[in-house]
């Protein structure tokens, strides 16, 4: 019998880590960078040795507070740190140090849009915590090997509700969460490296029902894209089992990227196997009020924020805005370049396009983009002056810029011999000069054939070597043409 999946409906929530970029660990001084020879970014206190004792990063609480901010949560103002005595082969004192009933950030959302249509995801919490190291199982062909570089650098968890109903609604929470956090400077969002790691927490229900159903946890996703691939097998495998009568195990599982399937890890564990308490090590922490406002005044303009400034004041289209935002450095340095023309829109055609696709080719980021935005701003004032085309500005006089960004693009373009001449006698002799070598053309045009319009322009374009004023061409073309 055929399954109508269309009566159910899918519940997830997600549970985000991201990696703060701090310099050291959460609890001691030992590096936090990635990488580096296994075992080297450790210390006696990294190693839960008898005696040690850790100490907070103050860092990494603004960082969280920060994000925090970002997503209208709660700032709890009286916080500490529980133990979680669930076994970590990878943790060596045998516990992680995590928030449990004082979460730093409380509540919140993250607003999204599918297609037309925009949603708040709701979040239950962000909290800090330490990361565990990193088990490695083929180093040796008889052990497994511990690299205890990672252990106690310092996470948040983003804790959403189950309020996410679709795989593209994960996708697009993901993609936003990660932009938040790069715009912050508090995480790099590269989930290949594991600095941001997702696990999903999905069940299925009849769309008339208003209880949760069973859930199981899918961890071990390594991009958005999985996420989403993750959710949508899971899914359909849960409302399978439901359809013939079998009951749904709540568990842990793993997603195999390679078939798109997903497979079971562990029964999952109750939240009372964690057996929490209080930290005895660590003093609780108060969060002031100049603390709170010395962090706000840290959080930048955010995309929806720079999204909603680009389509009012600067009356852009929503998708030129989008992408624009989608990294802070080039909304950085697309709004220094409006302060350098009136154009917006030329701006954001010359950053979605020669700009970018220089960026592209190069495989580079607009960090290290050569010229200054008031070059390209000068670039923009020719062509709008009616010096140079965009053709010609785009594929000649922008490159010669990039080898030489000290000069000006006019000193360039008459360097180059490629102004455009804008004397209506010149431009004229051109026309002249086609209209004349393609008569029977322009018997056709005047038949009615005004799709010849094209050619003629073309052809003038050809005889001046695409120095004739684009718009004089035109304006004379047609006069002549009706005479």
């Amino acid at each position: 019998m055929a399954v109508n999946y269309d009566e159910y409906e899918i519940v997830v929530g997600l549970e985000v880590h991201a990696q703060l970029l701090t310099e050291s660990k959460l609890f001691c001084g030992d590096s936090a960078g990635y990488g580096g020879e296994p075992n080297t970014h450790i210390s006696p206190i990294t190693m839960g040795h008898p005696g040690t004792l850790p100490r907070l990063n103050k860092r990494a609480v603004e960082y969280a507070i920060r994000m925090g901010l970002a997503c209208n949560c709660t700032i709890t103002r009286h916080n500490y740190f529980a133990r979680k005595n669930y076994f970590y082969p990878d943790l060596p004192k045998g516990y992680q140090l995590s928030q449990h009933t004082t979460p730093i950030c409380a509540g919140g959302y993250v607003t999204i849009k599918v297609g037309e249509i925009e949603k708040p995801i709701h979040l239950n919490r962000i909290h800090l915590e330490e990361d565990a190291g990193k088990s490695l199982h083929d180093v040796d062909p008889e052990n497994t090997c511990v690299d205890y570089n990672r252990a106690g650098v310092p996470l948040i968890e983003i804790v959403t509700e189950p309020v996410i109903r679709s795989g593209d609604e994960a996708y697009a929470y993901l993609t936003e969460l990660r932009k938040i956090l790069r715009y912050l400077g508090i995480c790099d969002g590269n989930m290949e490296e594991g600095s941001m790691r997702c696990d999903a927490n999905v069940s299925v229900r009849k769309k008339s029902d208003t209880r949760l159903g069973t859930k199981v946890e899918v961890k071990n996703l390594n991009s958005i894209r999985n996420v989403k691939r993750a959710i949508e097998f899971e899914a359909r495998r849960m409302i399978d089992l439901v359809e013939s009568g079998e009951s749904i195990i709540q568990q842990t599982r793993s997603f195999d990227a390679g078939n798109g399937t997903t497979f079971a890890l562990r029964t999952k564990e109750e939240a009372n196997d964690y057996r929490y308490f209080a930290d005895p090590d660590l003093t609780p922490f108060r969060v002031t009020d100049e603390m709170l406002d010395s962090i706000r005044a840290t959080v930048p303009a955010l995309p929806e924020e720079r999204i909603a400034k680009y389509t009012t004041e600067l009356q852009l289209p929503d998708y030129d805005a989008r992408v624009i935002c989608d990294e802070k450095e080039l909304s950085d340095y697309f709004d220094v370049l409006t302060q350098h023309t009136n154009n917006y829109k030329a701006a954001a055609n010359w950053i979605l396009g020669p700009v970018k696709s220089w960026l592209n080719d190069n495989n580079t980021s607009i960090t290290a983009f050569p010229l200054a935005p008031a070059s390209i701003a000068a670039l923009i004032a020719l062509i709008d002056g009616g010096h140079l085309n965009f053709s010609t500005a785009s594929t000649r006089v922008f490159l010669a810029m990039i080898q030489s960004p000290s000069q000006q693009p006019l000193a360039l373009a008459r360097e180059l011999n490629l102004l455009q001449d804008s004397d209506a006698g010149n431009v004229a002799a051109w026309i002249d000069q086609v209209l004349n070598n393609m008569p029977d053309k322009v018997a056709e045009y005047r038949k009615g054939k005004k799709g010849l319009m094209g050619l003629f322009v073309g052809e003038v374009k050809k005889i001046s070597k695409g120095k004739a004023d684009p718009r004089l061409t035109n304006d004379i073309l047609l006069k002549k043409l009706q005479e």
